[in-house]
């Protein structure tokens, strides 16, 4: 398998970062599609892993929680069934904690918006500070 060097590493997350595109990252690099694919998917668990392994015992005082939408390749209303059933297309939301004080984000996750990933969403939080918070959210409702 080929491998990137550190130079090149550093331009393609450069481009990845400052918002391009996996397309346009490959046009601007000349680094294939799918090694754009594999280091980008790296530098997540890698990302993952460090927020994993840091971001305990914080002691914010003030968090403010709130969900992103966005989509998948295609909006719910506008997706396949077939698609959707394989989880390939749809609505897709980004839950995130702020502590209110620094701007860090002290937890987030991607998925559906229904009350387990909003369950999941909470706990991760919770175990991750140190003492009680004053926690704001929009007070959206779950079933």
């Amino acid at each position: 398998m080929n491998k990137l060097n550190a130079v090149k590493r550093s331009q393609v997350v450069a481009a990845l970062v400052q918002g391009n595109s996996i397309h346009s990252t490959v046009r601007m690099t000349v680094v294939a599609k799918n090694m754009v694919v594999k280091l980008l998917v790296g530098l997540g668990q890698a990302c993952n892993r460090y927020q994993r392994e840091t971001l305990v015992n914080l002691r914010s005082r003030q968090i403010q929680c709130d969900e992103i939408w966005s989509f998948v390749y295609a909006k719910e209303k506008n997706a396949s069934p077939k698609m959707k059933a394989a989880g390939q297309a749809g609505d897709c939301w980004t839950w995130t904690a702020l502590d209110s004080d620094s701007k860090l984000i002290v937890s987030y996750l991607v998925g559906s918006r229904d009350a387990g990933y909003a369950h999941a969403f909470i706990a991760d939080l919770a175990s991750r500070l140190a003492n009680r918070v004053q926690l704001t959210t929009d007070g959206t409702r779950f079933t």
